[in-house]
């Protein structure tokens, strides 16, 4: 069946998330987690009742939160510091740059409820800056997985991992993404269609769309490749020089694509491979309203990326 017309089950990543710490935990003793008063929004309380001294819950208190597990990393400890990611990036912003990225601490920042997945709590709850904001930083790992499997890869990853690392968990519910041979590398990207009109590079919570996009393209004879980028920072330069070479490149993300994966695809492309580009993301503040209807309305979803590709490669959909 295809990714168009199946119904596929879908997963909250946060509970991947959750489950893949708790194995960690019960391998590695270095293992701990530092909470903002948010273990019920992290999924967090299994670890809380089966670990109780390895977590540490600082209150609505972001800035101590991520200064603690600095701390916690200095003294040879695994820290996973875990906050809705729009109250963890913006408001210990400082702590981030400083006390992990510059300081190289052995931190694993763990945004919950990513971009837009709070929907009708509004701007305060959005956190659509957040891998713009962080990609800036010098010497911080950006991982914005896809889908179950890819996070709990990435989780594994990040612990073993040397060195300080953000990933962007969403709480909005995705499926599952085919693969045949699936490996996770930190730094690399995957491609899960291929094609040579055009590639279609997207992170975390728009890959499934993306990949909707691409059979609706092919129903048309266009075929696209579809890169599903999870790390955003270091971006995988091997595989934009690849998707360059289609001549036309449509990025998107649950984000803003000013300074995020698009800003990251584009400054790569305008100075080593110049090429026709679509970026679509959010443009700045946005509306309360649901999640998916703020997806639709800015064309985040498998009709808005098909659009784009038509009117990127100037092709008139058939009437």
């Amino acid at each position: 069946m295809s990714a168009a017309t199946a119904s596929p089950s879908l997963f909250d990543c946060r509970d991947i998330y959750a489950r893949t710490v708790e194995e960690l935990a019960a391998a590695d003793d270095r293992i701990v987690v530092v909470v903002n008063d948010s273990v019920g929004s992290s999924k967090l309380g299994k670890f809380r009742d089966r670990f109780p001294r390895r977590l540490v819950n600082v209150g609505i208190a972001e800035q101590n939160m991520v200064g603690v597990g600095a701390g916690l990393a200095n003294g040879g400890k695994i820290p996973f510091v875990s906050g809705a990611a729009c109250f963890l990036t913006a408001r210990a912003m400082e702590q981030i740059k400083v006390d992990c990225a510059y300081s190289q601490a052995n931190v694993k920042l763990c945004g919950i409820s990513s971009g837009v997945a709070y929907g009708e709590l509004g701007a305060t709850h959005h956190s659509i800056e957040d891998v713009a904001w962080l990609r800036a930083i010098d010497k911080l790992t950006v991982i914005v997985p896809a889908d179950p499997w890819q996070t709990a890869e990435a989780i594994r990853a990040a612990a073993d991992f040397d060195g300080p690392v953000f990933i962007r968990i969403s709480r909005m519910p995705v499926p599952e993404l085919p693969r045949t041979d699936p490996v996770f590398r930190i730094g690399k990207a995957e491609v899960l269609h291929d094609g040579s009109d055009l590639a279609i590079i997207a992170s975390g919570t728009s890959v499934h769309h993306a990949l909707a996009a691409a059979e609706a393209l092919a129903g048309e004879g266009i075929a696209a490749r579809v890169i599903n980028m999870a790390t955003v920072s270091p971006i995988d330069t091997d595989a934009l020089a690849a998707a360059a070479t289609t001549g036309a490149i449509v990025t998107v993300e649950e984000g803003l694509a000013r300074g995020g994966l698009g800003g990251a695809v584009a400054e790569y492309c305008a100075a080593h491979a110049p090429v026709r580009m679509r970026m679509l993301g959010f443009p700045g503040f946005l509306p309360t309203g649901s999640a998916a209807w703020l997806m639709e309305r800015f064309g985040l979803t498998a009709p808005g990326i098909t659009t784009a590709a038509r009117e990127l490669l100037g092709v008139a959909r058939a009437q």
